[in-house]
C-alpha cells in the first residue's frame, strides 16, 4: 500500500513536472500561441493611446483570442501622489485592480503591448515591474506586442472578450524593488550606479518633461537610453536581446553592483530595469518610480547639465 501511495505521488509529481509553463520573461508569438490555451495563463493587454496603440475600442476590433484589455494609461496602474505623477498606488488599490481583471496569485500572465514603438513596449515592462514588485514571478510580455503577432499571422479575434471572474490576488511587496527618493540620495554617496533610461538630449539638459521642474539629470548617473533597446521589423517593434551587452558595456555598468534605474516618471526606466534585470541578469536593481518628477519636486536637489561637452553639478538653492 506505501509502495502503491508513493508510486502515485511519484505519477503525480511528473504530471506537475510535464504540464508545468516554461515561461521567460520575453516570449515570442509562437510559444504564445502554442500556450495560449492553457487554464492558468491570463494574457493581458496592455494597449493604449501611446505611439498610438489603440483603446478599448482598438481592442475589440482586433486583439488575441482569450485576451483580457486593462488600459495602460486609464486603468490605475500609476497615479500622482504629492505632486508628482506615474506613482505606483498602494498594494491594496494594486491587489484591487489586478484581481479585477480575474488574476490570481497562481495565474501566469503574459503582458501584451501595442508594438507600436519604444514608449509602448514600456508600458508592457512597467507593467511586469508592477507585478514583481508585488511579488508575481509567473509573468511575461510578448515580444513585438499585438502588432508582432498580427504581422506573423497569427489569429486574430474581434468583439467583447471572453468573461471571466473576478479572482483574489495578494500580493507580497519586494521593497528592494523600489527605489526611493532618500534611496537615491544614499546611492549618490555610495557604489550604487544610477542609470537614467532617457533620450540623450534629456539626459543632457537639452530638453525637459513638463513633469519635471528643471532639465538634466541626477549627478553622476549613467545614460543607458530606454529606445535603443528597440528595433522596427515590418512595422513591429521587438527587443534587441543580440545587441544588449554592448550597450551595457557603453554605459560603463557593472552587473555586480546596485543598480537604479530612473526616468522621467518611472516609464521609460522600466525598459532599462526590464532589459537590465531580466535580460541581462543583473541581480541588485531597483527603479525610482518617481524618477525627476521626484527628484525636481524640491529645489535643494543637484541636476547636472551637460553643455558643449563639459558636464557640471549646478545646485537648486530655495
Amino acid at each position: 500500500m506505501t509502495r502503491l501511495l508513493f508510486s502515485l505521488i511519484g505519477a503525480l509529481s511528473i504530471s506537475t513536472q510535464v504540464f508545468a509553463l516554461d515561461m521567460k520573461p520575453l516570449v515570442d508569438a509562437e510559444w504564445l500561441n502554442e500556450h495560449r490555451d492553457q487554464d492558468d495563463l491570463v494574457i493581458l493587454d496592455v494597449r493604449s493611446s501611446i505611439d498610438n496603440g489603440g483603446d478599448a475600442e482598438s481592442f475589440r476590433e482586433a486583439h488575441i483570442p482569450g485576451s483580457r484589455y486593462s488600459s495602460y494609461t486609464e486603468a490605475g496602474w500609476r497615479e500622482a501622489r504629492d505632486s508628482v505623477v506615474g506613482m505606483m498606488p498602494s498594494v491594496s488599490k494594486l491587489e484591487a485592480l489586478i484581481g479585477a481583471l480575474g488574476i490570481d496569485s497562481g495565474s501566469d500572465v503574459v503582458i501584451v503591448p501595442a508594438g507600436t514603438g519604444p514608449t509602448d513596449f514600456g508600458s508592457a515592462a512597467r507593467v511586469y515591474w508592477t507585478f514583481k514588485t508585488l511579488g508575481h514571478d509567473d509573468v511575461a510580455i510578448l515580444d513585438g506586442g499585438f502588432a508582432g503577432w498580427q504581422q506573423q499571422g497569427f489569429v486574430v479575434a474581434s468583439g467583447e472578450p471572453e468573461g471571466y471572474s473576478t479572482a483574489d490576488f495578494d500580493a507580497t511587496l519586494r521593497e528592494e524593488l523600489i527605489a526611493s527618493t532618500e534611496a537615491v540620495e544614499a546611492a549618490r554617496e555610495s557604489q550604487a550606479q544610477l542609470v537614467d533610461a532617457r533620450p540623450a538630449d534629456y539626459f543632457a539638459g537639452q530638453n525637459q518633461s513638463p513633469a519635471a521642474r528643471m532639465a538634466g539629470t541626477i549627478p553622476g548617473a549613467r545614460n543607458l537610453p530606454h529606445h535603443a533597446h528597440l528595433n522596427a521589423q515590418n512595422g513591429a517593434y521587438y527587443l534587441d536581446v543580440n545587441g544588449l551587452q554592448s550597450r551595457i558595456n557603453a554605459a560603463e555598468l557593472n552587473r555586480n553592483e546596485r543598480t537604479i534605474a530612473f526616468c522621467n516618471t518611472g516609464h521609460w526606466a522600466a525598459t532599462d530595469w526590464f532589459v537590465l534585470s531580466e535580460v541581462a541578469g543583473f541581480d541588485n536593481i531597483a527603479m525610482y518610480d518617481g524618477s525627476m518628477a521626484a527628484w525636481t519636486v524640491s529645489n535643494s536637489r543637484p541636476v547636472q547639465l551637460a553643455r558643449e561637452g563639459i558636464k557640471q553639478a549646478k545646485a537648486l538653492l530655495n
